[in-house]
């Protein structure tokens, strides 16, 4: 089988693995999450932003916000594609999803960076 691989459309198996692998990322995010709320006696502010002013704890953070975003964006797709018949209201339903999901990484990163 010859395929384009200058192509952007993805396949199943690319969706089937991005899907598991971004859930593993943010399931390592929320176990290390409730690791520190379970292990912390009392979570202050000064505290919150000790933890965020760590390097690695930023970048496990972006890394989860990338795989919120990804998971989101190929979820959504999947979703909608089963619901949503009308080719133009699905394509501005996924727009307006899409860049909402872009915008909260977003957020994220601005608020992230400024610790």
């Amino acid at each position: 089988m010859v395929t384009n691989q200058a192509s952007i459309k993805r396949d199943g198996i690319q969706d089937y693995v991005s899907l598991r692998t971004t859930a593993l990322v943010i399931l390592a995010y929320s176990i290390f999450l409730l690791w520190f709320f379970v292990s912390t006696p009392e979570v202050t502010y000064e505290v919150w932003t000790g933890l965020f002013s760590n390097l690695l704890v930023k970048v496990f953070t972006l890394a989860a916000l990338v795989s919120i975003m990804i998971h989101v964006r190929i979820g959504l797709w999947q979703v909608l594609t089963d619901y949503i018949k009308p080719h133009t209201l699905r394509a501005g339903l996924q727009y307006v999803l899409n860049l909402i999901a872009f915008a909260y990484v977003a957020i994220g990163v601005f608020v992230l960076w400024g610790v």
